[in-house]
């Protein structure tokens, strides 16, 4: 049962990968976060890999007007949780998530506001 739940893991998260590209070249934000939603799940259940510090993280994040979807990310037991966030409302968001976490856990989490670039390119330099 424990090899099936990481296979399963593994080919689903490869076509969630797959999907959520789709999603945002739509522009279909909602839908991009539910597979961000659906990925954190199976890491933490298929997976296992997730602890309670991130699953909360993630459950404030969902809970907040403005986010599309959270999951972790990295390699688990520990590290970062991703949410996908309407700008206007980042502020906000980042707000309620140190709020919420050092409520439960009595401290604050590091917040990192990004904003996605197009990625790498080729260069044309003039010789």
């Amino acid at each position: 049962p424990t090899l099936f739940r990481r296979v399963r893991h593994v080919i689903c998260e490869n076509q969630r990968v797959l999907d959520f590209c789709a999603q945002l070249e739509a522009g279909d934000l909602r839908a991009a976060g539910e597979l961000l939603r659906e990925g954190h799940c199976s890491l933490r259940d298929d997976y296992e890999v997730s602890i309670p510090e991130l699953d909360a993280l993630c459950e404030l994040a969902d809970a907040e007007p403005g986010v599309y979807g959270s999951r972790l990310t990295g390699a688990g037991f520990g590290g970062c949780a991703l949410h996908l966030v309407d700008p206007e409302q980042a502020e906000d968001v980042a707000d309620a998530l140190g709020h919420g976490f050092e409520q439960r856990y009595g401290r604050r989490p590091a917040v990192l506001s990004i904003v996605t670039a197009d990625g790498a390119g080729e260069i044309a330099l003039d010789a």
